[in-house]
Formats: C-alpha cells, sequence, structure tokens
C-alpha cells in the first residue's frame, strides 16, 4: 500500500492546542489525517510527499465574514483617499485622477481625521473634476461626495431621502447614484476587480469570505459573477448573502446562503445615519436613520426561518439594536425560540448592546458578525465615535468581552474596503480593545477569525477551522521567524501568549511587534497562494 497522495508537512509549528509539541502534519485528498513530530510522521507516511517547513507557523485559515468583493477590488485599482487631509488635498487628487469618458471612484475619505472638516462643495467637486462622473465614498461607505456629471446620471437621486444640493449624499440618494456608478461597469471591469480581491484574500490567508450583497450594495449580476469565479480553481471560498425583504426565490436562485449581510436596519455613526436612541454628539438634531421596525424584522426573521435560510441585518446604533431585538422577540412568538435558534441567523456590526440584548440574542443562536478594526480606527477619547457620541457611550461601543461572556458566537471580518483585508491586524485590534476589559484573549480573538466565520456560516461540525485529524485542510502558512520570544529555559524559541499552555499557539500580538507574513494558502488541500512559487 503506497501513501504518495499524502503530503508531509515537516518542521513546522503547528497551532494544534490539543497537541502543542507538534512540528509535522499530513495531508491527504484535503484532510488533515495527522498531526504530530517529525520523526512519527515519517515513519507513519514514509511513501508522502515531503515539505520542509523550515520553523514556519502553520494554522487555520482565516474567514472574513463581511466583505464587499468587487468594490474592494475597484478600490485597489483606483485613488484611495485615506491619506487626504482635507478639502484641498481631496480636490488635487480629483484632478490628478480625472479622466473623460470614465467615472471616477475613489474611497476613504473621512473628514473627522482632517487638520480641517470642511468638506469641498459641489461646486468645487465640479470644477476640480472637469466635467467627469465623480463618486467619493467616505470611509464608511454610506455617504459619498459626488459631481453634477454623476448625479445626471442618477436624477432620481434628488427627490430622494438623504439628498443633498451641496454635501454629501446618505441613505436612499446615495443608493441612487452608487448604482449610476455600478451601471457604469462593464462586465470585464467587475471581473478584473473581483479577480484582484480574491487573489489579495488568498495572499492574506484568508480561505473563505462571506460576500454581503444586496440590491443597493451590488446587484444580483455582481453577486451571481462572483460565485461563479469562485467555483473556480484556486480561488478563496465565497459565502454570498443577499440583503433583500421578501426575496427568498431571489437567494435561492443566486445560491445565497441567506438573506442577510447588509439588510440595513439603520446606518453608520461617521456618517450620521446610525439610528441612536439619544442624538448625536456633534448634530444635537439628529439621532440618525432607522430603516426597519420591529414588525418588518420579525417578518423577515419568521419567512427565513421557515424557508431554511439564515436571516440578519446590518445593525449598528442602539435604537436599531433595541428594535431588533425586539424583532426577535415578535418572531419567537411565532416558530418558537428553538425553530428561530436554529435557524443561525445573524447581525453585522452589532457595535451598541447591552449585556441584556446579549444575553437574549444568545438565546436565539444569534451570531455577532464584528469588525475589531472600527475600535482600532475610530475607538478611543480622541476618536470618530468620541466626536460623535461623546466619551461614555463609546466606552461601551464593540464589547467583545461581555459578547462572548454571554454566549454570542463572535466571527470577525474586515467589511472591506471600509477596513483592510489585514486579518492579523484585527486580532490584535480585538484583544488591544481601546475599552479596559473589552477585549478578548488571542485565542479566542483567533477562533473568532478562523472557526468562527465557518461556524456564522452555517458549518458547526467541530472540526471545520481547526487543525485536527478529519478536518478538511484548510490553512496557511506564515514566515514568523523574527516573532519568537526566549523560552523560559532559553534552549528553544516559544511564543507566549497564553501562559496556561505549555507552547503558546500564537505568535505576539503587542501593539508595535510585527505581524506574520504569509507563505501559502491552502483549502481543502488545494493551494491559492504560494510565496514559494511566485518568488521562483
Amino acid at each position: 500500500m503506497t501513501d504518495d497522495s499524502t503530503t508531509l508537512l515537516l518542521g513546522g509549528r503547528i497551532h494544534s492546542p490539543s497537541n502543542p509539541d507538534a512540528t509535522a502534519m499530513a495531508v491527504k485528498d484535503g484532510t488533515i489525517v495527522w498531526i504530530g513530530q517529525d520523526g512519527p510522521g515519517r515513519a507513519l507516511h514514509p511513501d508522502a510527499r515531503v515539505e520542509d517547513l523550515d520553523g514556519a507557523f502553520v494554522a487555520p485559515g482565516f474567514v472574513d465574514a463581511h466583505v464587499h468583493a468587487t468594490a474592494t477590488g475597484l478600490h485597489l485599482a483606483g485613488v484611495d483617499l485615506g491619506g487626504i487631509t482635507d478639502a484641498a488635498g481631496l480636490l488635487a487628487a480629483i484632478r490628478a485622477a480625472a479622466r473623460p469618458g470614465e467615472v471616477l471612484i475613489a474611497h476613504g475619505w473621512d473628514e473627522t481625521t482632517w487638520t480641517a472638516d470642511r468638506l469641498p462643495s459641489r461646486a468645487e467637486i465640479d470644477e476640480a473634476a472637469a466635467g467627469v462622473p465623480v463618486y467619493l465614498s467616505r470611509v464608511d461607505v454610506h455617504s459619498a461626495l459626488v459631481s453634477t456629471a454623476l448625479v445626471e446620471l442618477a436624477p432620481a437621486a434628488r427627490d430622494a431621502a438623504g439628498w443633498s444640493p451641496d454635501g454629501p449624499l446618505t441613505r436612499d440618494a446615495h443608493h441612487h447614484v452608487r448604482a449610476a456608478v455600478r451601471a457604469a461597469l462593464t462586465r470585464e471591469q467587475r471581473r478584473r476587480a473581483q479577480e484582484a480581491f480574491l487573489r489579495l484574500a488568498a495572499a492574506r490567508g484568508i480561505v473563505s469570505v462571506h460576500e454581503c450583497a444586496g440590491p443597493d450594495i451590488s446587484g444580483e449580476d455582481d453577486l451571481a459573477d462572483l460565485l461563479a469565479l469562485a467555483a473556480e480553481p484556486g480561488h478563496p471560498e465565497v459565502i454570498g448573502y443577499w440583503g433583500e425583504l421578501d426575496a427568498v426565490d431571489t437567494a435561492r436562485r443566486l445560491g445565497a446562503r441567506g438573506l442577510a449581510g447588509d439588510l440595513f436596519a439603520d446606518g453608520a455613526l461617521g456618517s450620521h445615519t446610525a439610528a441612536l436612541h439619544e442624538p448625536y454628539l456633534d448634530e444635537p438634531g439628529s439621532t440618525g436613520a432607522r430603516y426597519l421596525d420591529a414588525d418588518t424584522i420579525a417578518g423577515h426573521l419568521i419567512a427565513c426561518t421557515e424557508a431554511g435560510l439564515q436571516a440578519g441585518f446590518h445593525v449598528i446604533g442602539d435604537a436599531a439594536v433595541a428594535e431588533v431585538v425586539r424583532g426577535f422577540q415578535l418572531a419567537e412568538k411565532t416558530v418558537g425560540q428553538r425553530a428561530l435558534a436554529g435557524g443561525r441567523h445573524r447581525l453585522e456590526h452589532l457595535e451598541m448592546i447591552d449585556a441584556e440584548q446579549a444575553k437574549a440574542l444568545a438565546g436565539w443562536g444569534v451570531t455577532g458578525s464584528m469588525q475589531p478594526q472600527f475600535d482600532a480606527l475610530w475607538g478611543g477619547p480622541a476618536g470618530m465615535y468620541a466626536q460623535r457620541l461623546g466619551p461614555e457611550r463609546t466606552a461601551a461601543m464593540n464589547p467583545f468581552a461581555m459578547l462572548a461572556a454571554e454566549g454570542v458566537l463572535l466571527a470577525f471580518g474586515s467589511d472591506c474596503p471600509v477596513t483592510p483585508l489585514q486579518p492579523w491586524d484585527s486580532v490584535r485590534a480585538a484583544v488591544h480593545h481601546r475599552t479596559p476589559g473589552s477585549g478578548l484573549s488571542a485565542r479566542a480573538a483567533f477562533t473568532a477569525h478562523t472557526r468562527g466565520g465557518h461556524r456564522a456560516a452555517g458549518v458547526n461540525d467541530g472540526l471545520t477551522g481547526s487543525l485536527v485529524p478529519g478536518a478538511p485542510a484548510h490553512y496557511a502558512v506564515w514566515d514568523a521567524a523574527d516573532l519568537v520570544v526566549a523560552a523560559p529555559d532559553s534552549r528553544v524559541q516559544r511564543w507566549s501568549t497564553d501562559p496556561r499552555s505549555r507552547v503558546p499557539a500564537l505568535p505576539p500580538l503587542d501593539p508595535d511587534a510585527p505581524l506574520p507574513t504569509c507563505l501559502r494558502t491552502v483549502r481543502g488541500g488545494e493551494v491559492l497562494y504560494d510565496a514559494f512559487t511566485s518568488a521562483a
């Protein structure tokens, strides 16, 4: 009997908490079949194809539980406004990038970080654009600065909620101009953007992403094309979600896992559209925008539960969270607690929630799909949250530890292009929360960005997302040679993130520590990214 279909990885640091001394892993037919040490590995698999890891770190592949693939791909090829510091810089970027006959798509401005927060007028944008349609999305992608030429491609925006004759467009007006931008893209442009996104995800050690699509986000053709592309060899898995009410047939036709993701219960804090109980500190006349009421939320939960689809909502502000919780309470009266929990429904962002609400959501089996880099970018006493909400409300934002303690399953992601596709940065942000006591252990944060993502998509076999025999071979190999610290006996190099573990499972995640670099990404035994081949 030969063993030549088995690959034996030797000489690495294997993320295997149940076998902390493991330095070798055997994979056959896309499945992990053995984990242990090098010597026994060679003896048990003498005919295997051997790969020398030379001390590299092997861990489960990441799952990004909230992405927008096409928008991220376009951003990669477009103009990055993240480094802009004032209106003059924004206008200069428009002048440099505008091309006749093309829609200018740029992303990432954030006036809360500018030296002066005055936004350019539409007349100034028109002058800089010289007649080119311009779409400049704010960092949260819930509002955009636009040129008059783009408005002319979406005339319905002028009569829609969120219209401004001179400032950023929000709400329905924003959806109209974003639809016009989508319509201006060719199918080839969209494919290039999606391919760029999938390549980047694989290069970051990501084996699966959850695409949060919908009629106001990307469109049916976009999601269908993305799912078809991801089905081709060599790409990370894409789990599709479609954010629309009364759309069970649409979800089934598209092959979506559920009617969830960015089905908006409210907007975003940066754009003053997240729904709040109390007014915004810097806009006292506004409490944001609530798009769905409890009865509508309950109806959606009931329809999805009965159809065997995951339901879910984008929900950020405390008033929106309260409305969603009330919707779950109403739905339970119709379908019962057990059926509702069996639906494995999910909530995106979930930034302003209290312990009583978290306990109720845990009882309904709800996943909190959250983005730790939100806190890293906007939390703290001087961040955007504090500008919008003040210090007291800011300190209660993104309470990862409380949610975990109450039993809410956490799944981490980026919401890219809102934050970068950098999963190790997200793990570190979850550990080093800007509010003391709200962060997670390194192990819990890493689990939320790996196994938690699989579970959020309904995969709860106890194996997927772990490196154990019988699990799918979804893993990444990391160059972490410079990230080790000396063990107490000084004879070997070991990591030390968890003092209870004999051989800690993860590299250092200190705020200033370098993070691992991906060398290879593998899903089901198929190599998606290989820095060794790229460098050859």
